[in-house]
């Protein structure tokens, strides 16, 4: 039987485990270990003895785990059969990680669903060489960079998706401006995967989150762009999105064959000059509309917004775009008169009841006191969104996550996890009793 003299590491670079090719020891066998790795010895499926940097000789002093089990002799040569492997403890700073599939994500600050990717680096130690070789790498003749990357690709992924998530819905941000908490969200992410990595050996140095990327050819991302800029033009020339409206029906009524010319003229001429644009534009608007109800002898109403003059029973202003039926439902509700549900006091704007203390709890829609526990307006029937079981926070509805506290709100068997739309007493799907 050959016996090996001396065992040294011949492994290549970035190497985190290495076996040695041969089994076939015997003491006084010279083991040599480098600076900054581990070597430990193996028989019969079991981690024995750990040795760190430095020259070894085999025998029964330093190998008390061994001998326990193959009873060496005192003194003399004798041959046995042990695995020998090496294990790197240096620091691996430059593990590359991304996201391979995109993350759906919906953008709290404007509603819209986007896909986004992620990719980073993060450095690990080897800190526990037999608790890395036992649960890691087992029976594989080499442990490398790749490896940990496979190993722990589903872990960062999930994490990664489960942080900015949270995140963007806690802190209301945009995805468009994500890529500015990059510093905070690498430093949640290393806390929540360094437990994970710790169960295996390894010690997780650093995580880092290098770029949160959206796709250009996103239809969603390419809509809100457009809105974006074109709220940032109008931002820089002056005007806004009501005042554009009435610019595009200037316009189309311009083209129409059918109406006369002179009162668009002093419209022109207001525009061209540069001067009282709004007033200008209204007041021509005013003039067109009072020329159109005097030929067809119909009568005029007002708009409770721009006091323009326009047909009696249209729906739309033409010129500011008010919901004339909106805005006298909203006149009806300020001049009703709010009372306390409790006690029937008059509450004139305060946040509790004068006379027996109770909160106001207004109804969304027409702000008479509510119950606080009321699921719709007794006064209106206004149907009052759910609250956060967590927090308290009203949520909007369709909405399943809380966009205070982050929890989700969505409602689940605790038995079979089915998602339940209303609020039975049981579960459709498995019968589960679901009464507190």
């Amino acid at each position: 039987m050959a016996i090996v003299e001396v065992i040294k590491y011949n492994g290549v670079p970035n190497i985190f485990a290495w076996k040695y090719p041969s089994e076939e020891l015997g003491t006084w066998t010279q083991l040599i270990v480098n600076e900054s790795q581990e070597a430990v010895l193996f028989k019969g499926g079991r981690a024995l003895d750990v040795f760190p940097s430095g020259r070894h000789t085999l025998d029964t002093e330093n190998i008390p785990l061994l001998n326990k089990i193959v009873n060496l002799p005192f003194g003399g040569r004798s041959p046995f059969t042990a695995e020998v492997w090496y294990v790197n403890k240096l620091f691996k700073l430059d593990i590359k990680w991304g996201t391979a599939s995109a993350i759906q994500i919906q953008d709290p600050k404007y509603e819209v669903f986007v896909s986004i990717r992620s990719n980073g680096m993060f450095g690990i130690q080897i800190e526990d060489s037999k608790k890395f070789l036992v649960k890691l790498v087992g029976t594989m003749p080499a442990f490398d960079e790749r490896n940990i990357v496979n190993y722990f690709r589903g872990l960062y992924i999930t994490k990664v998706k489960d942080v900015i998530s949270s995140y963007v819905i806690k802190k209301k941000i945009s995805v468009l401006e994500i890529n500015a908490y990059l510093d905070e969200l690498s430093f949640f992410m290393k806390e929540r995967i360094e437990p994970e990595m710790t169960e295996y050996g390894i010690k997780l140095e650093s995580f880092y989150i290098n770029e949160i990327s959206i796709p250009e050819d996103d239809p969603a991302v390419k809509k809100l762009k457009e809105a974006l800029a074109k709220k940032a033009e109008m931002n820089i020339i002056g005007y806004n999105y009501q005042q554009e409206r009435s610019f595009d029906t200037m316009e189309s009524a311009v083209k129409n064959e059918s109406m006369g010319a002179m009162p668009f003229m002093g419209v022109g001429m207001g525009i061209g000059m540069g001067v009282g644009v709004g007033g200008a534009m209204s007041g021509s608007m005013s003039n067109i509309a009072e020329g159109m109800s005097f030929d067809n002898k119909e009568k005029l109403a007002e708009c409770p917004k721009c006091h323009t003059k326009m047909k009696q029973g249209q729906r739309y202003c033409g010129v500011c775009g008010c919901d004339i039926e909106e805005s006298i439902e909203e006149e009806k509700i300020k001049k009703v008169i709010i009372k306390c549900i409790n006690c029937g006091a008059e509450n004139k704007g305060a946040k509790f009841c004068v006379e027996c203390g109770k909160k106001y709890n207004p109804c969304p829609k027409c702000g008479q006191d509510m119950e606080e526990a009321a699921i719709s307006c007794g006064s209106c029937g206004y149907e009052v969104s759910k609250k956060c079981l967590h927090c308290g926070t009203v949520l909007q509805k369709g909405i399943k996550f809380c966009p205070e506290c982050g929890n989700s709100v969505v409602k689940k068997c605790p038995r079979c996890g089915v998602i339940l739309e209303e609020e039975p007493k049981f579960c459709p799907e498995c019968g589960e009793s679901l009464q507190v």
